[in-house]
């Protein structure tokens, strides 16, 4: 067995260490009274049997989300053009996953997926996402309460067909923007 691995077994066999909250001085998880001081200290608690494996449900506690950042639409471009589109790569992902939590369906597709599947595809399948996207915005405005335009799907489905996908994440990054501020 290599060192690391025979480290990382004896010290898991050993116990971890733990903190008395009395004296302040470290025992074994094992023990159920410190040896410093003698007070009894808390057992380690036990995983929750309701969450297996440490699943946690895609619901947020409270009403918490993971937040939609700011970007600045012009530095976004300015980058993409710069760093040869890798930028553009970084931000359609990350545009991708902020507007799935904008429109509070965060299980689906991500960034990352789309991007594999648009290269797999020769960028059909992000043709497909950009009139997909088209819904997700008409969806945000009208949770909003702004004027909503149902022609955005097929406005983002002409730009992308045009080679203009950039111009659909500006107009995407505008609506997130909106988000984003409040």
């Amino acid at each position: 067995m290599p060192p690391l691995l025979w480290y990382a077994y004896k010290k898991r066999k050993r116990g971890r260490k733990m903190f008395c909250p009395n004296c302040g001085q470290f025992h074994n998880d094992t023990s159920k009274f410190c040896p410093n001081c003698g007070s009894p200290v808390q057992p380690a608690q036990q995983p929750n049997p309701s969450q297996p494996n440490g699943w946690q449900p895609n619901a947020p506690a409270n009403g918490y989300r993971a937040p939609i950042r700011y970007r600045n639409i012009g530095l976004c471009v300015v980058l993409s053009i710069v760093t040869c589109g890798i930028y553009g790569i970084y931000w359609m992902v990350c545009l991708i996953d902020d507007l799935n939590i904008a429109c509070e369906q965060p299980q689906d597709t991500s960034g990352l997926t789309v991007f594999l599947l648009s290269l797999v595809t020769c960028g059909i399948y992000m043709i497909y996402w950009c009139y997909k996207a088209g819904d997700k915005v008409t969806y945000i405005r009208r949770r909003a309460g702004a004027p909503v335009d149902s022609n955005t799907s097929t406005l983002y489905l002409i730009l992308a067909i045009f080679g203009l996908a950039l111009v659909n994440y500006c107009l995407i990054q505008s609506e997130l923007n909106n988000v984003a501020a409040g």
